[in-house]
């Protein structure tokens, strides 16, 4: 059985990198490159250190028993946060989405709802509105965007999403390196 793909499936499912799994492990980025490419085979007690900062037992390392992955999520599983003070509400449409690489919501504002404002970041935004029209604050600039009409932008600068609708704005909201 070959381990690299194992190796470099774990450590990307918990979110590190080659260099910082090599920086928890006292390896190089290089020889993490090795083993998950099964160009060199580590040593006993350095492949249990690796598996330990990887949270993972060399029993369930080992287990044949294939894991699935979560595809489908239904209703019930929706987190659900409300401001009424600010007149928004914020469904989590995958539970702890907050910890992968895309964060999607169900954005709803009520009339004159606004959302709050966000910091520059390093965030890639993604929006579909699906009822009603939003407002986007990206810097000084403002752009509209009606139901049927997507939006994307960097995160680069504040920035803040209004509803500009005489009436319940609606839409799906994705953004990368959750800041939500």
């Amino acid at each position: 059985m070959l381990i690299g793909k194992k190796l470099k499936n774990l450590r990307i499912e918990k979110g590190l990198t080659q260099e910082e799994l090599g920086e928890r492990t006292d390896l190089s980025k290089g020889y993490i490159s090795q083993l998950e490419r099964d160009l060199s085979v580590p040593a006993i007690d350095t492949f249990f250190n690796i598996l330990e900062v990887l949270g993972c037992s060399p029993k369930e390392f080992f287990d044949d028993e294939e894991s699935k992955q979560k595809v489908v999520y239904s209703k019930d599983e929706i987190t659900i946060f409300e401001d009424e003070d600010k007149g928004y509400k914020m469904e989590w449409l995958i539970p702890e989405s907050n910890e992968n690489e895309m964060e999607p919501i169900r954005l709803t504002l009520r009339k004159d709802g606004d959302f709050k404002e966000f910091e520059p970041s390093l965030s890639e935004t993604f929006a579909y509105v699906l009822k009603g029209q939003i407002a986007i604050r990206l810097g000084k600039q403002f752009y509209r965007a009606k139901a049927g009409e997507t939006v994307y932008f960097y995160a680069s600068e504040t920035h803040q999403i209004v509803n500009d609708f005489d009436g319940e704005t609606e839409l799906i909201l994705v953004v990368t390196d959750s800041y939500l």
